[in-house]
């Protein structure tokens, strides 16, 4: 309608105008001949200049436009209404306080009206003296005729009120009247019966509707006798599919965090923290609870309980025993009671995967059709394992013996498999391969496993490490019982005579039973295309500012998240560690708190309770890298460590700490460590332009403090000697 309008207002000046443009030359026409005006000049009449041929097309195009414009309205105008009729009807049928003979009323005076339309409206009464029951206007009223409609609508057609009781006669209905469906059973007047009856419905009419009111009136008091009943009551309505298909998926979420990881679980604590009404939906993928996933390669594969892959439940290095997941069951509210609870909490929907956004509306759209919607979502999807081409192409039976470490089940599944073959081999010599070949390495003498490691570098963790490093690293992963293959890029892998065969490019040919690929992880960046957000094309992981956001309500934080390094650059992180800073964070923004995030996360590796490092920055062997190493004590394993911070997953404790300057050691330090002595303990510094970017600590534990301090100062230093006595190294 105000549509129409503003197009009248701007057409109508211009019809005046032409027919003002008119008059005057007719005007002057006659004053100057002295005759009257022929009409037959009809290209006078024109709005435009004289002399043109198609003059009078402006002013054809603006009336006819104007009576296109008000077809238009006229047809809106009557849809609408018929939209507000449907609406009306199926509220009349739907009240909760309505009987089910009010219903049948009412079905049959549509009925009755579509067979037989009356041209006048009759009212019938029924000779009833008690008060009656009016469904209009939900409340009790005397037994007479309605002089007055109970519910008025501004519509073109003329209202007909029609009074229905308990016996019902006629009713006048100018035309057909559309479907009102009835799909759940509603319940009747408490006076009427004490009975619940599914309503029918009417089939629908195809002819045009005209909207009407209806009132109906059912007894209070007396009971409704069969005679009164309708005859001929409407078929029924066909089944409609319930809404409640997806009853267990709340339909919004006020914060809403895709991904049941470490990231995920450390944002919902924050956000609850600043927060405590908060209410925080987790949807995940997975069929568990948030849970830590370093244990899937370090302690629980030393776990003297039988039972651990079942309770997932592991003693630490100091002894100490706990569960794998952050939190109990009883921790989280239900998913339907989210919307309920009165100070709000963290709910887990799991088995749930997104797969789309819409960012505009503010909905995420996941697997089995269910819409969520959200006011501020977190994006931890964290990444899904890679896997090497010649496998993927090698067919069914080569993937079904092969496992891309990653989960708890793939934990479960390798935990069997150990048990069942008689050799594994791991391809990938980074800190997940070299974590898993240790793990089973210690378990080959009981089992009668074959252990392989196989990888293109020439050590253990060859592209992290410096070289001597990594060639002690790999001599200390051999005598946990792993054959090591060095060197090895694979060519090609088949299945023959119930053997795996890997064939390398040097030709040389390992028959195994089962495969390990632990190749890196590939950062889950699935909803980037319906959510547009930026993918960085160098490190992957969906680009974000300096507040994790990618942009507006929506926040990235753990694996797949490509952030900006104020002293490193852009940078992509795979840790433990990142996860819980960053998730952290996030949570916090996405509370209001506008920080940036300045931390420079750590990660660390266990090669079994003995042999550890913790590492920071870019550590990366093809930088130059200086090392200082001293002997090392029974204090400096990672068994010692977590007797003294009290968890073995060191970085919860130590991420709260604060760098602070230690004391030098005033005692000269001994002289530096040959290549060929044994690396009890140490530092190496990572260096790029003589500045010093990342450092590794070797079996030295609960100094990452001091690390980021001195990457965050990032100063040239002369003698990085004088910079390892920050260490304590060289303590006894």
């Amino acid at each position: 309608m105000f549509k129409c309008k503003a197009v009248w207002n701007k057409l109508a000046p211009l019809v005046r105008a032409s027919s003002t443009l008119c008059l005057q030359n007719a005007r002057k026409s006659v004053l100057r001949h002295g005759r009257r005006l022929e009409m037959v000049q009809k290209a006078q009449m024109s709005s435009g200049p004289a002399g043109g041929g198609g003059e009078n097309t402006l002013y054809y195009v603006l009336v006819g436009a104007t009576c296109l414009g008000t077809g238009v309205y006229a047809y809106r105008t009557v849809s609408g209404d018929k939209e507000r009729y449907n609406e009306r009807m199926i509220d009349l049928v739907n009240r909760p306080k309505q009987g089910p003979r009010a219903a049948e009323a009412v079905t049959e005076v549509v009925a009755g009206s579509k067979e037989e339309p009356v041209e006048e409206p009759t009212l019938t009464e029924a000779p009833v003296e008690e008060p009656l029951v009016t469904e209009a206007v939900v409340e009790f009223t005397e037994s007479k005729p309605v002089t007055e409609p109970l519910v008025e609508a501004s519509i073109p057609e003329p209202i007909v009120e029609t009074l229905v009781t308990e016996s019902v006669v006629e009713a006048s209905v100018p035309e057909s009247i559309i479907e009102v469906s009835v799909t759940e059973p509603v319940a009747e007047a408490p006076a009427v019966t004490q009975s619940e009856e599914p309503l029918a419905s009417v089939v629908e009419s195809e002819t045009k509707p005209t909207p009407v009111i209806i009132a109906a009136h059912v007894p209070e008091a007396s009971p409704v006798s069969e005679s009164a009943a309708v005859s001929e009551p409407a078929p029924a309505a066909e089944p409609v599919e319930s809404t409640a298909a997806h009853s267990d998926v709340p339909e919004h979420a006020p914060y809403l965090l895709i991904g049941g990881g470490t990231a995920s679980f450390a944002a919902a604590r924050s956000i609850r923290a600043r927060d405590p009404g908060a209410r925080v939906l987790i949807v995940t993928e997975e069929s568990e609870l948030p849970y830590m996933r370093p244990p899937l390669s370090k302690e629980l594969w030393f776990s003297d309980d039988p039972k651990a892959t079942e309770t997932l439940r592991f003693k630490q290095w100091n002894g100490k025993e706990r569960s794998i997941y952050f939190q109990p069951p009883s921790f989280y509210i239900s998913p339907t009671d989210l919307a309920k609870v009165e100070n709000g909490g963290v709910a887990v929907l799991t088995g749930r995967k997104v797969v789309h956004m819409d960012v505009r509306e503010n909905k995420v759209k996941l697997s089995d059709g269910a819409e969520i919607s959200y006011e501020k979502c977190l994006i931890a999807t964290g990444g899904v394992p890679r896997n090497l081409q010649v496998i993927d192409r090698a067919g069914e039976e080569v993937m079904k013996r092969t496992t891309l470490f990653r989960k708890i089940e793939d934990f479960r599944s390798l935990e069997k498999i150990s048990r069942e073959v008689k050799s594994i081999t791991i391809i990938g010599g980074g800190f997940l391969g070299s974590e898993l070949a240790c793990a089973l390495g210690r378990r080959s003498t009981d089992l009668g496993l074959e252990v392989i490691q196989m990888f293109p570098e020439k050590g253990n963790m060859g592209k992290v490490l410096p070289e001597y490093l990594s060639n002690w690293t790999t001599e200390k992963v051999r005598k946990e019982g792993v054959n090591i293959i060095m060197d090895a890029v694979v060519k090609n892998v088949s299945y023959k005579n119930d053997k795996l065969e890997i064939k390398l490019k040097d030709g040389r040919l390992i028959e195994t039973d089962h495969v390990v690929a632990a190749v890196g992880l590939e950062p889950s960046v699935e909803l980037a295309k319906s959510a547009g957000l930026e993918v960085d094309s160098d490190f992957g992981g969906y680009r974000v500012n300096a507040e994790l956001q990618a942009r507006s309500n929506i926040w990235v934080a753990g694996d797949a998240a490509c952030f900006y390094d104020i002293k490193l650059g852009r940078r992509r992180v795979e840790h433990h560690d990142h996860a819980v800073v960053s998730g952290r964070l996030a949570g916090e923004n996405m509370t209001g708190a506008s920080k940036p995030y300045w931390h420079q996360s750590m990660f660390w590796s266990d090669l079994g309770p003995d042999v550890g490092y913790e590492a920071i920055g870019i550590v990366d062997s093809s930088l130059p890298t200086v090392g200082v190493f001293a002997k090392a004590t029974a204090k400096d394993t990672p068994k010692a460590a977590t007797e003294q911070s009290g968890t073995g997953i060191r970085s919860e404790s130590e991420t709260e700490a604060v760098a602070v300057t230690l004391k030098a050691e005033t005692t000269a330090p001994p002289p530096p460590v040959q290549q060929k002595e044994d690396y009890g303990k140490g530092v190496v510094f990572y260096l790029r332009d003589n500045v010093v970017v990342g450092i590794v600590l070797w079996n030295v534990f609960n100094r990452m403090p001091i690390a980021r301090k001195i990457i965050k100062d990032g100063e040239q230093h002369a003698d990085l000697n004088e910079v390892a006595k920050l260490f304590n190294i060289h303590e006894d």
